[in-house]
């Protein structure tokens, strides 16, 4: 067997040689060097590495006068402006995700439209063809001003596009068809997709032009493809609304450049998306307070607060399972609360079919409204109305307890503003129309008596 030759470090810099030296030759240190091991001879290695690029690395004081901030375009539409942070900065990514036939397409045609008043826009589209695209603008009534359109799947032909700077808004619908030649895999399947988004980002940064991109989403409504597609884009926008019905929510998931505690509210009318005039009613406005089960709650979605109506019904069952539906609520906390109603308040809802409902396409996730689903459900089986301007607001334990929710000042403003003359719940708060309760049966009882 060949016989190893000695390895030799210095102690100071870590650099390494074949041979004892008196002295250093890469840091001068006088007896510093000594013979190491193999996995000492690894560990010197990469730490001389480290040092050699740490020589490089910059840094900046937090007080520095950095870069100044991107410059923003407006897009036309001003509650997509409040959720984008204050309109489309230059060099940004943004990726939209909705389910088919929910109005993606609708919004971008009306963007893209609006912006092109001001400079140039690229639509690329790679599920239909220009004519499809100019019939659905002609619908809309989007004027032309500065908008090209453009059909093709060729990733790095809309990325020497978005490079060049030519335009300041390239819009693609969609990223699951885009393909890049060199790149094994099939349109949307997941190297496609890294790829061709990794090198549409890059051209959209280099080139500083805004870049808007279509997703599609799963079964269960997420974005479809790898999830460094979210991680490579600045901004993620939830495209969500009931497709039989006219109403439309964008949230942002993710924002770079802005807060994601913002939601803007569309209704699809017969010449496109229209921002909803007063967003705290949109979803009680054809409440009917006279029927049994119905209860409103001041719910807060990003910044804003929403007032929907919860409706429940209790019918008496014969099957040996009843049913339990839930539309637009927690599935488990709208279970949880009917469990604390039958354990703690003695309601016989093991025998009943239980249907809670939020109104107008609604979703709400939050705690909040455990108060208000108990309030309905109570009052769907002992069929007396909950009062007409009475709202509420709170979280339900499982023995019975209420906890309060956060901003409660804003909920009771609102509340107030809408007609609502009395707020029952935990927590803070006093005077007219404020009903305090700690427990669950004591807020059934102010409410009904």
């Amino acid at each position: 067997m060949a016989k190893k030759s000695p390895t030799f470090a210095c102690k100071e810099c870590g650099d390494t040689f074949t041979k004892w030296l008196g002295r250093c030759s890469s840091c001068g240190a006088m007896n510093s060097i000594a013979e190491i091991s193999a996995g000492e001879v690894a560990i010197s290695a990469k730490s001389n590495a480290q040092v050699l690029a740490a020589r490089g690395l910059t840094s900046e004081a937090l007080d520095d006068q950095g870069p100044p901030a991107p410059p923003r375009i407006s897009t036309g539409m001003a509650e997509l402006d409040r959720v984008l942070g204050g309109g489309l900065p230059r060099g940004a990514c943004v990726l939209i995700g909705g389910e088919p036939g929910i109005g993606k397409s609708t919004l971008l045609a009306q963007v893209a439209g609006a912006v092109a008043m001001a400079g140039p826009v690229l639509y690329v589209t790679a599920e239909e063809s220009t004519d499809q695209i100019r019939a659905r603008c002609q619908r809309l009534g989007v004027p032309p001003g500065n908008l090209r359109l453009a059909a093709t799947s060729d990733a790095v032909a809309v990325a020497g596009t978005l490079a060049s700077g030519a335009f300041s808004l390239v819009v693609v619908d969609s990223i699951q068809l885009l393909t890049q030649d060199g790149v094994e895999g099939e349109p949307g399947g997941v190297t496609q997709i890294r790829s061709c988004a990794a090198t549409l980002v890059e051209a959209a940064k280099r080139g500083r032009t805004a870049l808007v991109i279509v997703g599609h989403v799963t079964k269960d409504g997420t974005l479809a493809g790898p999830r460094l597609l979210e991680h490579l884009v600045d901004t993620v926008l939830s495209f969500e609304g009931d497709r039989y019905a006219d109403l439309r929510v964008l949230r942002a998931v993710k924002n770079r450049y802005g807060s994601t505690n913002e939601i803007g509210l569309f209704r699809m009318g017969g010449t496109g998306l229209e921002a909803v005039a007063d967003p705290g009613s949109v979803f009680i406005a054809d409440r009917d307070a006279g029927v049994p089960g119905s209860c409103v709650v001041p719910s807060i979605e990003g910044n804003r607060c929403l007032l929907v109506e919860v409706q429940a019904l209790v019918n008496p069952s014969d099957m040996p399972q009843p049913q339990r539906r839930v539309s637009g609520l927690d599935r488990d906390r709208v279970a949880m609360v009917l469990a604390v109603l039958s354990r703690r308040l003695r309601m016989p809802l093991g025998s009943a079919d239980v249907y809670v409902n939020a109104t107008g396409g609604a979703r709400i996730i939050e705690p909040a409204a455990d108060l208000a689903v108990a309030l309905a459900v109570a009052s769907a089986w002992r069929e007396i109305p909950v009062p007409a301007d009475l709202c509420a607001v709170g979280e339900v334990g499982l023995g019975g307890e209420l906890r309060p929710a956060p901003r409660y000042e804003l909920r009771a403003a609102e509340a107030r503003r809408l007609g609502f003359q009395r707020l029952v719940g935990p927590g803070p708060g006093a005077g007219r129309g404020r009903l305090t309760a700690k427990r669950l049966a004591e807020a059934v009882e102010a409410v009904f008596g």
